[in-house]
């Protein structure tokens, strides 16, 4: 498929095994407007939250708009921290002709990131996914009754 300057995708995955089970949140905008959300926790009993949804295409300019403020896609994951025990997270984001793939394990504070061989960039990432988890939160919100977190 030949990309044009408005293609966009976007996934993000973040998650662990451990002692109930495969542990996850993930979305996904989709060039035809379909944003898809899981989240699975086993915890308490919690089950598999799976949402579908159509945005329009306003959604999606205000997505390309904070993807290509974030400057992410300037980035490179060569020097992140590989994913571990505590879990991994994945970004694939296309946007025009560029496309990324971002894998790292998974931060539980700006601790981490200060640590690493690649602040800056992983500061990036991590900010970004803050305001991509929020915009989602807020569109599942808005369509469904249910409280993602």
């Amino acid at each position: 498929m030949a990309e044009s300057t408005d293609d966009f995708y976007l996934r993000y995955y973040v998650g662990h095994k451990g002692k109930f089970g495969h542990e996850f949140l993930e979305f996904e905008f989709r060039p035809d407007g379909k944003l898809r959300y899981a989240n699975n926790s086993n915890y308490k009993k919690d089950t598999l939250i799976r949402k579908e949804v159509y945005v329009n295409r306003a959604v999606i300019e205000e997505l390309k708009r904070i993807v290509s403020e974030s400057d992410v896609m300037k980035e490179d994951d060569a020097v992140w921290p590989p994913q571990d025990r505590t879990g991994r997270q994945e970004l694939e984001i296309v946007l025009g002709d560029e496309h990324i793939s971002f894998t790292t394990s998974k931060i539980g504070s700006l601790i981490d990131i200060n640590n690493s061989r690649d602040p800056d960039g992983l500061r990036c990432f991590y900010y970004l996914v803050q305001d991509l988890k929020c915009f989602v939160f807020s569109l599942i919100s808005l369509h469904f009754k249910i409280q993602p977190i």
